[in-house]
């Protein structure tokens, strides 16, 4: 690398121009870094999206650090959706983010089950709770069990 920023200059290049700032990099310190190089060689930086990426005071500087997080941010959707179509492709449930619903490991089906037997006999929410903490049925996090808790369970709510 050493003496290829000399090679615009040679060739009388002195703007670059760039579609938008992630496109000169995704990590947004290795922008700052190529764009203090460039002011450094004596060359312009254009972005057709944002405007005055060389400026160098404070606040232009936060703008781009912003900027540059937030498309990052604004990707996580389509990178959670992209996980859950190869998800479906692989005969998976599709669910790929955030916590399991209880049933979903190895030992909670049994639990479940009697959940919904419990329920189907007509008690509450609080009294299956009871019934489960009296038999001594874990929770998945080693908790007593809560009305509330039974009640989100059977009814999917969060």
């Amino acid at each position: 690398m050493v003496g290829t920023h000399d090679r615009p200059h040679a060739n009388g290049v002195r703007v670059v121009i760039i579609e938008k700032i992630d496109r000169l990099a995704r990590d947004v310190m290795l922008q700052e870094t190529i764009i203090a190089d460039l002011r450094k060689h004596g060359f312009e930086l254009m972005s057709v999206a944002e405007p005055d990426l060389m400026e160098n005071d404070p606040t232009r500087k936060q703008m781009r650090r912003f900027m540059g997080s937030y498309r990052r941010i604004r990707q996580i959707p389509n990178r959670a959706q992209a996980s859950r179509r190869e998800n479906a492709q692989a005969g998976e449930s599709g669910r790929c983010e955030g916590r399991k619903p209880y049933g979903y490991y190895e030992g909670e089906s049994a639990a479940l089950n009697g959940l919904k037997a419990l329920r189907a006999e007509g008690l509450g929410f609080h009294r299956i709770a009871a019934r489960l903490n009296a038999e001594g049925i874990p929770t998945r996090t080693g908790k007593a069990w809560h009305g509330i808790v039974v009640n989100r369970i059977l009814t999917g709510k969060r």
